[in-house]
């Protein structure tokens, strides 16, 4: 019996998907979810993936992956999209190809399914990705239209009596990096998001009286402390979650364009992500020649696209990461910021490698100023 890989993330397409992909294709499903910082009751999501008929049911918790392989070079790399928004999903999306792909060595797949919406940057990135480890795999969706359809889908889960999840009126994607939403109410591009879109940053009428003042310690490009605490990256971002989050730093409402050319409105909640690229971009700016950095911003740019367009697996990542890290050499110190009412904004840096005219070279760039 042939065996068929699906990434499960415990929604109402992938759950229906199982049996649908176990009765069409006459095949053994093999359930794969990956626990990415999305903040879900990951056991739950195995349970659920079993009680709708997966053979076995994969739970890959890859947070330290996620943040060392990825999110490390994106924050050196200032790679950020068009509209200025941390790239939480396309960071995630070639670690779950990845993932997917090991599973199926393991499993003896030959075949991959995701529930990635048609047409979608999500379906693009992670098929490039897919092929780029495997071309010997095969890639495909579950049906397209589930996803634009979900009263269907809900009921043909309900004849089967497949236990579902409460379906929320937007696609959202979401790992330790941030969350992104779109479709369903967000579609109205007239109409503000509805609170319920976010869940990492407070509402006005809630966030805190009072300014924060975070200090963000970096060394060669990385951040390691905050407040002069030394911590591992994910406890950094777990801690500037909450911060800047309390203060309702993170929201970002953009219109981008999909991989078909058509405008569609994104929703971004990623606060840790906007304070760390804020802070790392200001102290690069502080230690980096202006003819260095005028070649470093293009390279950036073309990071970011790496990233968007679904090509992290190839030769041209590599050789941009050689570049970046030459220009992180000297990217070191500390940058101090001021978060409040929404708000993210540089107020003072330091580094060994700063140098300010007029200035005593001894005192740290920022104090006194």
């Amino acid at each position: 019996m042939e065996r068929i890989v699906l990434a499960y993330s415990g929604g109402v397409a992938a759950s229906a998907g199982i049996p649908w992909l176990r009765d069409t294709d006459h095949a053994e499903v093999i359930a794969v979810t990956v626990d990415l910082g999305q903040g879900q009751e990951l056991e739950e999501v195995r349970d659920r993936a079993v009680a709708a008929g997966a053979a076995r049911a994969h739970v890959l918790d890859l947070r330290e992956d996620l943040a060392r392989d990825f999110i490390v070079p994106a924050i050196k790399a200032d790679a950020v999209s068009d509209a200025g928004a941390p790239m939480g999903a396309a960071l995630g999306h070639p670690l779950i190809a990845r993932a997917l792909v090991s599973i199926a060595a393991i499993e003896q797949a030959a075949v991959l399914v995701h529930a990635a919406p048609a047409g979608s940057a999500g379906e693009a990135r992670l098929d490039a990705a897919i092929r780029s480890l495997n071309p010997a795999l095969r890639v495909r969706a579950l049906p397209h239209d589930w996803a634009a359809i979900a009263f269907d889908v809900a009921d043909y889960a309900r004849q089967r009596q497949i236990p579902l999840p409460p379906a929320p009126g937007f696609h959202v994607d979401a790992n330790l990096w941030g969350r992104s939403a779109v479709g369903g109410v967000l579609d109205d591009l007239w109409t503000e998001p509805p609170e319920e879109v976010y869940t990492l940053t407070k509402a006005p009428a809630d966030r805190a009286a009072e300014p924060a003042y975070v200090e963000v310690a970096f060394e060669r490009g990385v951040p390691g402390a905050i407040n002069g605490v030394a911590m591992p990256l994910l406890d950094v971002i777990s801690s500037l979650t909450t911060i800047a989050g309390a203060h309702g730093v993170g929201r970002l409402d953009t219109v981008e364009h999909d991989p078909a050319g058509a405008k569609r409105r994104t929703v971004y909640e990623a606060p840790a992500a906007l304070v760390l690229h804020a802070a790392h971009h200001d102290l690069q700016a502080l230690v980096t020649p202006p003819d260095l950095a005028r070649v470093a911003r293009v390279i950036h740019q073309q990071y970011a696209d790496v990233i968007a367009g679904g090509s992290w697996f190839s030769p041209l990542r590599e050789a941009l990461d050689a570049f970046v890290d030459r220009v992180q050499e000297r990217v070191t110190g500390t940058v101090r910021l001021k978060l409040f009412n929404g708000n993210c904004r540089v107020v003072g840096r330091t580094s060994p490698h700063a140098r300010r005219a007029g200035a005593d070279q001894t005192q740290p760039a920022g104090v006194g100023a």
